[in-house]
């Protein structure tokens, strides 16, 4: 029982640390990095800033949104317009997604 304990918090930080690393590159690999956190937090409304910034990107660049949720409502929309994603939840108020325009 204490090697499953043991094993499964090393996973954890293996997994976190898999994770982290994913996201630092995207953030520099991307062509734009946007984040909305304090958007949200001055209780705005980011979808226009983010729909002004999607209009800018070309076809094979990246956009990296960082944001405190998911953002499950932007796969169906970008989706429609070519944008491919990934997604990685940092911890429990930061997500990063990846959109690629195809």
């Amino acid at each position: 029982m204490k090697y499953w304990s043991y094993k499964k918090a090393f996973d954890d930080e293996e997994r976190e640390n898999t994770m982290t690393e994913q996201t630092v590159r995207w953030n520099t690999e991307a062509e734009t990095v946007l984040d909305v956190r304090p958007d949200l937090e001055n209780g705005g409304e980011p979808f226009i800033r983010i729909m002004e910034t999607v209009s800018t990107i070309q076809p094979g660049e990246t956009l990296v949104i960082i944001a405190p949720f998911e953002l499950v409502l932007l796969y169906d929309v970008l989706g429609a317009r070519g944008f491919t994603h990934e997604t990685v939840m940092v911890a429990a108020d930061e997500w990063v997604v990846r959109f690629v325009l195809q």
